[in-house]
Order: structure tokens, then C-alpha cells, then sequence
């Protein structure tokens, strides 16, 4: 079969590309190895989010005398809560599954493998295209340490498939975004949580002050941090793991639970996917391109989580979709990619865009800073948020602004007036003078501004 654009992974990065191609009229071919949607809808995103909410509501039930409402015999039922959460991803995967219906792309259901010359071989059949685009994402990766097999060992995919894992303790060896928000989910369940972490601190690549207030919130909730842990083994069996580990001073510790999750990043899925003599560079098992997403092939592009160098987000992979579909056809890539919002949907949430204002000293630019407090906003105080705050990062010779840091409630959607402002260049003064609405933390956006 002849076609203009073969894609292969249906996830943010795939599927949006597919609707984007179709839109300009252009013959496509989707092939999904496993669920379309992919990673973020299946296994990640979107079912973390749901289980979290589920969660909250469950601590918030417990916790509701305060504002005056008694609950009692308040439980929660981990099989229902995945019942509603596949609900929620069945109802997105239709949604998907009818625009490429719509769209007139045909999406083939099997593991594709590459050749060259635009060739692609799935479930018996072979299709050629103009151009490709490796869209395959990347899976949870597992230490080499000994013990790591274990079948008390998870990842964040077997934590969130099927009726879940009802722990009453669960030591997380990772405190990055997925190790974080597994955090959030169990201990809201009023599981004894325990993290391992290799770097300094937890949630390393975001700002400082970011890493320290969410060590602060979790641990008041009960969950124990241990950073610069070095991990040296896992043993016994599911109900009763322990995990080995050398603390920052050298001293020997063991961490029990029930369960261990393996939060310790994902890598890119190219195994098999390009036959003998097609592959492109690759670097680790991720796919090399250049600032188009062009491989070292000509008329062969990635996107997404397979994509080296690239942030594991799915609005990212959304974003290279959209900018590598256009460059195909000849236009301008349209999305800016350089101002990525990054989100950690803990109680409250957190959100980071842009320079941080360490980030931006090593830049050589001189900026200035301006915080605002949850403990003086209206909406925060009403919802009883945890203490929290807006930090503004602007350039201090031009009032532009250059990056944000937001630990407060509704932060993953807040940051998207930071981005915008960044985008366009606003200073704190363009952001000063809009109203922002009474009362809502928003305010706090405006507040910092002026």
C-alpha cells in the first residue's frame, strides 16, 4: 500500500501528527503496537490523574471537619477506583479512535518495523511512504541492580493496570515526577510511603526551592524521603520486600514494604523497530535529529519520548507533531518549543516555566524576583491549600518576564499564562495591568507581577 505519511505509535505524539497530516490532506497510515493513546493515556497521565483525584477525595473526606462536615465510615475501594479510572480512558480512546475515523487515517493494530526507503512491514503487510515518522515513546526503565526482577518489584506500569495495588507500604526507589505522584496516591490512601533518591534532593531537575517545599508537604503527610540513597539490593517477596541502600554518609539502611516501585525514568522504544541496514543514529536507544526532528535518514522524523535530548512530556510530543507534520508539507513550524511548562500533580500542585532564577545567574542575567504566598490569597485560604507560592523570574534591565514557579492550587493550569507571557515577550507590567478575577489564585500571578 501506497501512502503519503506512515506513522508509527499512537500516543499524543502519533495520533496528533495523523489528525494534523490528514488536516492538510495528506494519506496516512497509523500503526499501534498496543492501546492508541499510548503511554500517557494508558499508563500514565491521565490514569495517575484520575487515581490521584480519587485519592484526594478520600483525604479530604477524612479530613472535613474542619469546614464543618462530618463523614463517617469513609473508605475507599482500589478495584472501583480503577473500574472509574478505565472508564475515563475508555471514553478518551473513543474520542481518538473516531478522529482518526474521521480523519480518514487508517490505523493498523501491530508492532511495525522500518526499512529503508520509506518501507514498512506490520501484521503481514508492507506500506511505502513519502515520509515517516517514529513516533514510538519509551517504556519504564529498571536499575541493573541484583534483586531488581523480583516479582515484589514494579513499575509505575503495573502499579496502574488492571484492579490496582491495594499496599499498606510501598518503598519507591526514584523521586522524580512519577515517583513523586505515586507518592501523592498512596499516601493519600494512608499507605507508609518511602522514597529513595539518588540525587540530592527530590524532583532534581526543577527548581530548588520546588524540591524543598514538596519534601516538606509529603513528609507531613508522613512520606519518608531519603536522598542521596544509593541503592544496593532488593530482596524477599511480594508482602514483605526489603530494599538495601547506603545513605549520603556512607551507612548501610534498609527500607520494607510491601511492594517496591521502580520510579527510575523511562527509556526510548527502538528495539526492533528499524530492520538490519535502516536504522538511523541513535544515542542510548534514542532516536538522533536535528532542531526539525529530521533523522539521519532523509524524509525519517521522531517525535516524543523516543526523540533524543527531548523533555518526556506529551504536550512536548504533541508540540514536535505539529512543528515536523508542517516542516513535511512545506510551512513553518508553528508551535514554540522552547517554552515547555513542566507539571507535578501533588496537593497543591506544582508548575515550573521557563528560567529558574539560578538558571538564569549562570545565563549571565541579572534579574529580579517577586514572590506571593498562598497564605495571603483569598481562594487558597477558602480551600484550605497547603502553604505555597508564585514565584516570577524577570529580566531586570527589561521588566520581561523569564520563567515562574508555582506551588499552589490549580498551579498545572496557571502556568499556562506564564508560558503565553513568556512567549510573547509580556514584561511584569503587561501582566500587572490585566484584571485577573476575584477571588482566584490567579490573583497571585497578578500580585507578583506588580
Amino acid at each position: 500500500m501506497r501512502t503519503d505519511i506512515a506513522i508509527v505509535g499512537g500516543g499524543p505524539g502519533g495520533y496528533t501528527a495523523a489528525h494534523e497530516a490528514a488536516l492538510r490532506g495528506r494519506s496516512v497510515v497509523l500503526f499501534e503496537a498496543d492501546l492508541i493513546g499510548g503511554t500517557c493515556l494508558n499508563r500514565g497521565c491521565i490514569p495517575t490523574k484520575a487515581l490521584i483525584h480519587a485519592a484526594e477525595t478520600y483525604a479530604a473526606a477524612r479530613g472535613a471537619d474542619s469546614l464543618g462536615v462530618s463523614c463517617t465510615g469513609v473508605s475507599y475501594d482500589m478495584r472501583a477506583m480503577h473500574e472509574r479510572t478505565d472508564a475515563v480512558m475508555a471514553t478518551l480512546r473513543e474520542g481518538i479512535e473516531k478522529l482518526m475515523r474521521t480523519d480518514g487515517v487508517r490505523v493498523v493494530n501491530g508492532t511495525a518495523q522500518v526499512g529503508a526507503g520509506g518501507v514498512v512491514t506490520c501484521a503481514g503487510e508492507t506500506f511505502e511512504a513519502d515520509d515517516v515518522i517514529i513516533a514510538t515513546g519509551a517504556r519504564p526503565n529498571r536499575l541493573p541492580i541484583p534483586g531488581a526482577d523480583l516479582a515484589g518489584v514494579c513499575t509505575s506500569d503495573d502499579l496502574l493496570e488492571g484492579d490496582g495495588i491495594d499496599l499498606s507500604s510501598l518503598v519507591i526507589v526514584g523521586g522524580g515526577v512519577i515517583g513523586i505522584e505515586c507518592a501523592q496516591i498512596y499516601a493519600s490512601l494512608g499507605c507508609e510511603v518511602t522514597i529513595l533518591e539518588a540525587m540530592e534532593r527530590i524532583l532534581p531537575p526543577m527548581d530548588r526551592e520546588i524540591s524543598q517545599r514538596v519534601a516538606m508537604l509529603m513528609k507531613r503527610r508522613g512520606v519518608t524521603i531519603e536522598a542521596k540513597a544509593r541503592v544496593q539490593s532488593i530482596a524477599g517477596e511480594k508482602g514483605a520486600m526489603v530494599v538495601t541502600y547506603e545513605d549520603k554518609r556512607g551507612a548501610v539502611h534498609e527500607a520494607k514494604g510491601d511492594v517496591v516501585l521502580m520510579a527510575t525514568g523511562r527509556r526510548p522504544m527502538t528495539e526492533g523497530l528499524f530492520a538490519s541496514g535502516a536504522e538511523p543514529e541513535l544515542e542510548r536507544g534514542a532516536v538522533v535529529t536535528d532542531a526539525a526532528g529530521q533523522t539521519s535518514i532523509p524524509h525519517l522524523y521522531a517525535i516524543g519520548d523516543v526523540r533524543a535530548h527531548t523533555i518526556q512530556l506529551a504536550h512536548v510530543a504533541s508540540a514536535q507533531a505539529r512543528n515536523v507534520v508542517a516542516t513535511i508539507c512545506g510551512e513553518e513550524p508553528p508551535v514554540d518549543e522552547s517554552v515547555v511548562p513542566s507539571c507535578v500533580y501533588t496537593s497543591p500542585e506544582v508548575a515550573s516555566v521557563g528560567l529558574t532564577a539560578d538558571e538564569a545567574k549562570a545565563a549571565g542575567i541579572a534579574v529580579r524576583c517577586s514572590k506571593q504566598l498562598t497564605g495571603a490569597n483569598g481562594r487558597s485560604l477558602v480551600e484550605e491549600s497547603e502553604a505555597g507560592y508564585v514565584k516570577l523570574v524577570c529580566d531586570e534591565a527589561t521588566g520581561r518576564v523569564l520563567g515562574a514557579q508555582l506551588v499552589c492550587p490549580r498551579a498545572t493550569d496557571l502556568v499556562a499564562e506564564v508560558a503565553l507571557a513568556i512567549h510573547l515577550g509580556a514584561t511584569a507590567a503587561d501582566v500587572a495591568a490585566t484584571i485577573h478575577p476575584h477571588p482566584t489564585v490567579s490573583e497571585m500571578i497578578m500580585e507578583a507581577a506588580r
